[in-house]
């Protein structure tokens, strides 16, 4: 499998300024003097079956244009934890439920987003990882995840704090970051590359607006799926649901990068083409469906 999740974007050119992934990048770019490279044409053909390893899966986009929004669109970040509520271990629940319980009316589904809200300078770092476009998507935590402050390492830190003795409160924030940085770290590009700042500096026109890729993924086509949210839910309850969390965070961030490396993943000629929509519904529903079992797997 590849696996792709959306979190918050830099928003489109013509709308108010996002308040999503795209500032995360920009704050941590300019903190370390970074250099924003000009972006790159990517030509690629049509988005062929099986060209990434994981599943043989047909890459492509359902319509939709983005508002500024965080994560990929908190639709999709409920949808996940709502799958991962069901495939909880009774005990795993009973433990979730306790923590939860500090926050009366509080669900899976209701914290997924909480990373989002609280969102500061310290943290902003924690929903993805930078890959060097020229690296092979070989995560190497030495360059990549400086004291561990991107999301393979907020993934990595916060479940074993979860697992841990500490006091209960301090097990809640860590379970609220678990279960949105599981979802982030499955966006390709949250673990894309830091020449066009995961995406949002690839500008392109898609359905009559300019917007930038990042943004496309984060929420624009969850929200465009045909038959609405009711049709996706559907769609991912019935999908395959593989167990292969063993992988962690790391294997799961170079996998991310890989679909966002993959030949055709950045539209040609920086414009969304009829081409390009065509096979996104089985890897939309495939990779909700398998966060949402790998974080019942970290959770269990």
């Amino acid at each position: 499998m590849f696996f792709f999740f959306f979190q918050a974007e830099d928003g489109i050119r013509d709308a108010q300024e996002s308040r999503g992934l795209g500032d995360v990048y920009k704050r941590q770019l300019l903190a370390r003097e970074i250099h924003r490279d000009d972006v790159r044409s990517v030509v690629g053909g049509r988005l062929a079956v099986g060209y990434v390893v994981f599943g043989g899966l047909v890459l492509g986009f359902v319509a939709g244009m983005p508002t500024p929004a965080s994560a990929w669109g908190s639709e999709g970040h409920r949808l996940v934890a709502e799958v991962a509520q069901g495939q909880l271990t009774a005990a795993a629940r009973a433990d979730i439920d306790r923590l939860l319980a500090l926050e009366p009316g509080s669900t899976l589904a209701s914290i997924s987003t909480w990373a989002d809200e609280v969102r500061s300078p310290s943290t902003a770092s924690w929903h993805y990882v930078n890959f060097p476009r020229d690296g092979d998507c070989r995560y190497e935590p030495d360059r990549m995840c400086l004291q561990g402050s991107c999301v393979v390492g907020a993934i990595e830190r916060q479940t074993a704090l979860l697992a841990s003795n500490a006091p209960d409160e301090e097990r809640l924030k860590a379970l609220k970051y678990v279960v949105h940085c599981v979802a982030d770290v499955h966006q390709p590009l949250h673990a894309g590359f830091a020449d066009d700042r995961g995406g949002n500096g690839y500008q392109l026109q898609a359905y009559g607006r300019g917007t930038n890729l990042h943004a496309l993924w984060d929420s624009g086509f969850i929200r465009q799926w045909p038959g609405g949210a009711a049709s996706l839910q559907a769609a991912v309850d019935a999908a395959t649901h593989p167990n292969d969390s063993g992988s962690g965070a790391r294997a799961w961030a170079e996998e991310s990068c890989r679909v966002a490396s993959a030949e055709g993943f950045y539209p040609q000629g920086h414009k969304l083409g009829d081409d390009y929509p065509s096979g996104v519904r089985a890897v939309l529903v495939q990779h909700l469906a398998i966060a949402g079992s790998r974080l019942a797997s970290v959770l269990n």
